[in-house]
């Protein structure tokens, strides 16, 4: 059975209230689970939870749920931010992929992360995404949001938006492109992946008078791409995109920047999504949203979010087998 690694993420945060909780579920595989145990386990009795995970001893003989602990520098206290404590969020990072990497591991998965807490001990530290793929050096990579029935990309991630209309280029996207479709190909078992994407401007720059990206940047891709028989269309008004007529048509819809195509997904699957970066050596999945300090330790908070992005590690790892 498929063995999956999960990263508790922020100490402070609910993370480690999360992996006392998905440490009770039944899953399609087994599930190591890597954080402090000192953590997790108060998260759990705060919760009322039981934590009697057994130790993690190698992947031979793993049971349906273990621990490989990896004790924070610092003490945590649920809902405050330490950044002495920032090296330790990496290592969780560092020692889950490395067992992705040689084979321990069939995938991983990663609870929320505090971007400001890494940035404030000096590292430089802009989401897991570009931090996966610089570790595995790999130059290009994709955002996917799964859920609600949607899969929503993106061809820019977290980039201020003056930013963006540089950062799409021809390059740039035909290289997301390709990565989407092979990875919808790989990781989702879709055959024929039917991709819809954005225009940057509104009405898709109409005709040139509210921008020239599409003419100049995304149609020419776009059409270059279809002549090699990918089924991608575009570029639609991201407003019109997004509308139950177009998407029925769809297997995935590629957005130009983060806030474009992300408020959509969330509204119709918060709680529920998955984040999944496409175009790594190994399969990851995540949370859609962050550390929610105030909910550490005490707060109602729902784990939906992460038993998706667990069941659907599984799922892509029994693919990729």
């Amino acid at each position: 059975m498929p063995l999956v690694a999960l990263t508790a993420g922020e100490p402070a945060g609910i993370g480690p209230d999360l992996c006392a909780m998905a440490a009770r579920r039944e899953y399609a595989g087994r599930l190591v689970i890597l954080g402090d145990r000192k953590v997790i386990g108060e998260r759990a009795r705060s919760r009322g939870l039981a934590f009697d995970v057994p130790d993690y001893a190698g992947p031979t003989n793993a049971p349906r749920v273990s621990m490989l602990s990896m004790p924070a520098p610092r003490p945590v206290t649920a809902g405050r931010l330490d950044a002495a404590n920032a090296a330790h969020v990496l290592a969780l990072l560092d020692r889950a992929l490395e067992g992705c990497l040689c084979g321990e591991f069939a995938a991983m998965v990663t609870a929320p992360v505090q971007k400001s807490v890494l940035n404030d001990a000096g590292i430089a530290f802009t989401g897991h995404t570009e931090y996966l793929a610089e570790r595995t050096h790999t130059p290009q990579v994709v955002m996917l949001l799964a859920g609600g029935g949607l899969r929503v990309a993106l061809a820019t991630t977290h980039l201020p938006l003056a930013n963006v209309p540089a950062a799409i280029t021809r390059s740039l996207l035909a290289s997301v492109l390709r990565i989407l479709e092979a990875d919808l190909r790989r990781r989702f078992g879709i055959e024929q992946p039917r991709i819809l994407v954005a225009g940057l401007n509104p009405h898709a720059g109409e005709s040139g008078y509210l921008g020239r990206e599409e003419i100049e940047v995304i149609a020419p891709v776009v059409e270059e791409l279809a002549a090699e028989g990918l089924a991608v269309s575009g570029p639609y008004p991201a407003d019109t995109m997004f509308t139950p007529r177009m998407l029925e048509k769809a297997d995935a819809a590629l957005a130009m920047f983060h806030d474009q195509g992300l408020p959509v997904l969330k509204h119709a699957a918060f709680g529920t999504a998955v984040n999944v970066t496409l175009g790594l050596p190994i399969i990851r999945t995540s949370v859609d949203h962050g550390t929610a300090l105030d909910l550490a330790g005490a707060g109602d908070i729902d784990p939906g979010s992460l038993e998706q992005a667990i069941a659907l590690a599984f799922e892509m790892a029994a693919r990729s087998r």
